[in-house]
Order: structure tokens, then C-alpha cells, then sequence
């Protein structure tokens, strides 16, 4: 009777396997990781850290290491091979300069011109500025400024075939002139056929706004979302992503780029975990 339980339970153990190996495995969702997650690993070696973020799963990366015409000390297309190699695509950049005075105005569009040749040879589909100085916040008359050299750094930027954005932190929410958010005066201000928005979808809510409002008055405005938490994707329960990706089409997100400021565990396995929140969630369509 021991015998004839244990061959039973055999079979049907057996059974489970075969079953289970001819279900298909869930497809992989094109997601990618803005490297600064990894900021101390990049600074230690660079080429073992991208061979981790290609383990993990992602599809392409987002750097943040831009500077004198190289990316982490490499050179555009170097950059891009070990990308290549270890299964990423090489697809966006974080990278600016404040806004010139107008004694500097010539040298930093120059500076402009070098930065963009340079994410051209790295095959680069958008570079996006990630933050703005003080005199951003000070006055309505430097917001529109700010838009004008704005909407000149992505002339030159569609000139290459690269989008230029900016990234969005909480006080650009925060910060009202005539009683209209800062981040409503620039997205006013900027012609969307120059520039672009990625939108930070933590910092927007951590600014007391609702992503959702945005999206239904400024539709198409946000080409790339960076996926974020306070901590790894989930952990916190204050964000709806369910909710923000049922409104992705009407947002305008093509693309989705985790990024990762603060962890529970070791960075690695934050950025891991975070992956996996978004490869296992029904509703992340990209």
C-alpha cells in the first residue's frame, strides 16, 4: 500500500513538473534603470555593475555620468558596446547645465553642441536635464527664461534626432507664481515639439499633486516616466502606480525607467526587487 501511495504521488509530482515546463514563461517587460541607483557601484566598476543590471533583467539604462564628452570615463561608443554586450540598449542620459547669463551664453550652448554629438554616438533617444538652479524658483521671470534656453536646447537636440526633457523633483509642484504651479509654467512655457518631460512619478506625488490631473491636462507631454518609491518599487503604499499606468496612453510614457534614491537592503537588490515589482504586475504594459 506505501508503495503503490509513493508511485502515485510520483506520478503525480511528475505530472506537475511537465506541466509546469510547458507553461510559457511571462513575457519581459522593456524597463530600464537610471544608473544612478548605482551610483557608488558605477563609481567602483563600471563594467561589472551594467553586467549586474543586465542579470537583473532590465532591457536598457539611463545614465548619469556624463561629462567632457564621455560617459563614466568611457567613450561614447565604448559606453554603448558594454551596454550592448551585456543585453541593454544605451537609451537616455541625464545631463545640463544651469541657465546662462548672458557672458555665457555662447560657451555653454557650445557646451551643448559637444554633450549632444557625444549621446548621438552613444545612440541615445532623449537626454534630459534633472534639475534647475535656485534662480529657477525665485521669480516667474526666470521660469520663462529657463523655458527660452530650454526650448533652445532642444532645437539643437532635435537637429541629432535626440528629445530633450527635464526631470521634475517635488518643489517644481511646491513653488507657485500667480498662484499656478512652477511645473505648470513650464510646461506652458516650452514648445512640446522641443521639449518634453519626464515625468518623476514620486516626486510629483511626494509635491502634493496627482499625476492623473496631469495627465488629463497636459496629455502627450510625458515621453518618459521614472518609476520611483520612497524606497524599492511598492514598499511604501503611498504610490497608485495600478492607477498611473491605466492613464499611461493619454500620459504619453513610451518608455519607463526605475530609479532608485533610497533602499532597504543593498542597492543591488533594491534595483532587483524593483524589477520584479514591475515584471510581475499585470497592469505595466510596457
Amino acid at each position: 500500500m506505501t508503495f503503490r501511495i509513493l508511485f502515485f504521488a510520483g506520478i503525480l509530482a511528475l505530472g506537475a513538473q511537465i506541466f509546469t515546463g510547458c507553461t510559457p514563461a511571462p513575457k519581459k517587460k522593456f524597463i530600464g534603470l537610471q544608473l544612478y541607483s548605482l551610483r557608488d557601484d558605477m563609481k567602483k566598476d563600471v563594467s561589472a555593475t551594467v553586467a549586474k543590471v543586465g542579470e537583473m533583467g532590465y532591457s536598457f539604462v539611463e545614465a548619469a555620468g556624463y561629462g567632457n564628452g564621455q560617459f563614466y570615463g568611457m567613450s561614447p561608443e565604448d559606453f554603448k558596446a558594454l551596454c550592448e554586450a551585456n543585453g541593454l540598449e544605451m537609451l537616455g542620459s541625464h545631463a545640463g547645465q544651469s541657465l546662462p547669463d548672458s557672458g555665457s551664453w555662447d560657451a555653454q550652448l557650445a557646451w551643448w553642441d559637444e554633450a549632444i554629438e557625444a549621446h548621438a554616438a552613444a545612440g541615445v533617444k532623449w537626454i534630459v536635464q534633472p534639475s534647475m538652479a535656485r534662480n529657477a524658483y525665485e521669480s516667474l521671470e526666470g521660469i520663462k527664461r529657463y523655458c527660452e534656453y530650454f526650448n533652445q536646447v532642444g532645437e539643437k537636440c532635435n537637429a541629432k534626432g535626440i528629445r530633450f526633457g527635464y526631470h521634475n523633483h517635488a518643489n517644481e509642484f511646491r513653488t507657485e507664481f500667480e498662484d499656478k504651479p512652477l511645473y505648470d509654467w513650464m510646461l506652458e512655457l516650452t514648445d512640446p515639439d522641443k521639449v518634453m518631460f519626464q515625468l518623476d512619478l514620486y516626486w510629483i506625488v511626494e509635491g502634493g499633486k496627482d499625476p492623473l490631473n496631469y495627465f488629463d491636462r497636459y496629455p502627450g507631454r510625458f515621453e518618459v516616466w521614472h518609476i520611483k518609491d520612497k524606497e524599492e518599487l511598492g514598499a511604501s503604499g503611498m504610490m497608485d502606480f495600478e492607477s498611473m499606468f491605466a492613464a499611461r496612453e493619454k500620459s504619453g510614457a513610451k518608455y519607463g525607467v526605475v530609479e532608485v534614491e533610497k533602499y532597504n537592503f543593498e542597492p543591488e537588490v533594491s534595483c532587483r526587487m524593483s524589477f520584479e515589482f514591475l515584471q510581475n504586475a499585470e497592469f505595466v504594459d510596457f
